[in-house]
Parts: structure tokens; C-alpha cells; sequence
């Protein structure tokens, strides 16, 4: 019987330069996709798949994000004083109960592999997730309840994968395929960021992860890798060396690399024009913002 996978890990360690100056004073994952924080997103997919314990890793200057999950007493009071029962069900509902959420710091940047590492003693002998906040995924049935679903019965470890143009291999890592069985594939290696002549497919890995404890227990052997940091795909490609329990989903849906300006700007459109409130007045603004810069040409 497959263990119920219940934690998970969200490093968010991360200085957010790419978002310099806005992100000098707030972590990047509170910044706003329409109205809802980065880190919301990523929070509310793990309770859609059924997490149950969430594992922030942290550093020095993510109190905003800590606050965000706490309780708020006077705006409570003052949307209750004044009616606005909608907000203050929309408030209370972003509020994580006490001892739901843990925050460990990492207190030197080393990479994926080494945030991951610094949670080890909160997993335990578990399965556990990892979900990259910068990874926003807009699909019918959230990403990593897709691989819950598909975990059920494969067990082991696995990834959630995506199909990417020959020429952006550099930027991901990549699984090296065994058997390709449509949605699902097995893996049997895996390589970081590799020059495109060398990539051994097409397939990324993004931010998606459901692991077994080995990985942990290599990730305490794994040496630096790309850009000399600790690289968990590193950590995943050793247990393919012990095991053959790897595989890579390819999941439904659209992925947003909110990590970058332009994939930030891609989701605010995407998520924007989703919102039947604000759709029919966005797109007007679009079309006629198309319009204009052709007009200029």
C-alpha cells in the first residue's frame, strides 16, 4: 500500500532579483497575479490535491510572507464593522490554522537540492511534494492533484514534465526517456540545464515533484552540479542509479514561468481575461492597445 502523500515543500528562499526594486521590501512570491499573491496559488493547488502539512523554506526579509498566512484582527473587524461579509470570507479564507504551516530557513543559498534538504527533518520517513511558486499552472483539475492521481498507481517518484522548444533546453532540466506511455513516461536519467546538442529529450521538468525519502538521503551525497549549486534533478537521477520508480507526467494544462517579467506579465493577461468580472473590459483594453502599436507601425 502506497503511503498518502500529506506534506509538502515550498522553497522560498529566493531573493527574487529579476523583480528588483519591488522585490527590496516584499518577497516575490507576494506579488500580485490579479488579486491573489504567487505563494496563493501554489497553496491553494496543494490543498486541491489534498496536502495537509506545508513546509515553507525561507530566509532572511519573508516576514510579509508569514504575515500573509496569519490572522488579521483589525481588518477582520473593520470589513465585519462595515459588511463587507465577501471580503471578510475572502480574507479569513487565505488564514492557515496554527501549526499547519512551518517555517524553516535556509540560510545559505545552495540551490534547489540544498532547500529542499534543510525540511529532512519534517518529512521524516514520508513522501512529500514540492511545488515552485514561480510555477503557476492554469489547468481544470490542478497540476499536482493530476500527479496524485497518476501516483496512485505508479508510487515512487515523479515529475511534472512539458514539452519545450529545442532551443530552451539550456534553461531546464531534462528527463532522459525509457518508455514513453502517452501521458505518463518512465524515466531513466535525467541531466540540468544541458548545452541543446546534449539534451537527451524535449521533455522539462517544472516545478512539480511528488519524492520518496531517498531523495533526501542523496541529496546529503550530491555534490554541486550547474551553476554550482546542489541540484535535486541530480538527487532524482541518483535514485534512478538504485531504483526504476522515476516517471514524468505530462500534465493538462498551461504553465506560467512567473519567475521571469514576461512570464509574470503572460499570466497577469491569462489569469485577467479568466475572470468574468474584468474579461469584457480587459480584452477591450487589448484589442484596442493592439490596434494602437500597429497603427504607430
Amino acid at each position: 500500500m502506497k503511503n498518502k502523500v500529506t506534506k509538502a515543500i515550498f522553497p522560498v528562499a529566493g531573493l527574487g532579483t529579476r523583480f528588483l526594486p519591488a522585490t527590496k521590501s516584499i518577497p516575490k512570491e507576494i506579488l500580485s497575479l490579479v488579486d491573489r499573491p504567487l505563494i496563493q496559488y501554489a497553496i491553494d493547488e496543494a490543498r486541491d490535491a489534498g496536502i495537509e502539512e506545508f513546509i515553507f523554506v525561507t530566509s532572511r526579509g519573508k516576514g510579509a510572507l508569514e504575515d500573509y498566512f496569519d490572522g488579521s484582527p483589525e481588518l477582520e473587524s473593520a470589513l465585519a464593522r462595515k459588511g463587507k461579509d465577501a471580503l471578510l470570507e475572502t480574507v479569513q479564507d487565505v488564514t492557515m490554522n496554527s501549526g499547519e504551516i512551518v517555517y524553516v530557513r535556509q540560510r545559505e543559498a545552495h540551490g534547489l537540492g540544498h532547500a529542499v534538504s534543510c525540511a529532512a527533518r519534517l518529512i521524516g520517513d514520508e513522501p512529500f511534494a514540492v511545488i515552485l511558486p514561480d510555477d503557476v499552472i492554469s489547468a481544470p483539475k490542478g497540476c499536482l492533484r493530476q500527479m496524485m492521481e497518476a501516483y496512485e498507481n505508479t508510487g515512487g517518484n515523479m515529475v511534472a514534465v512539458m514539452e519545450v522548444p529545442p532551443e530552451r533546453a539550456g534553461d531546464y532540466g531534462l528527463v532522459d526517456v525509457k518508455e514513453d506511455m502517452g501521458k505518463l513516461v518512465s524515466v531513466k536519467g535525467m541531466v540540468e540545464k544541458p548545452k541543446p546538442a546534449d539534451a537527451p529529450s524535449n521533455l522539462a521538468v517544472i516545478g512539480r515533484y511528488i519524492l520518496t525519502p531517498n531523495i533526501l538521503k542523496n541529496l546529503t551525497n550530491t555534490e554541486t552540479g550547474a551553476g554550482g549549486e546542489i541540484q535535486l534533478t541530480d538527487a532524482i537521477a541518483h535514485e534512478i542509479q538504485k531504483s526504476d520508480n522515476i516517471y514524468g507526467l505530462r500534465f493538462d494544462g498551461q504553465r506560467y514561468d512567473c519567475g521571469s517579467k514576461a512570464g509574470f506579465l503572460q499570466a497577469t493577461v491569462a489569469f485577467g481575461l479568466a475572470r468574468e468580472e474584468l474579461s469584457d473590459e480587459f480584452m477591450d483594453f487589448l484589442v484596442q492597445t493592439v490596434e494602437i502599436r500597429r497603427a504607430a507601425q
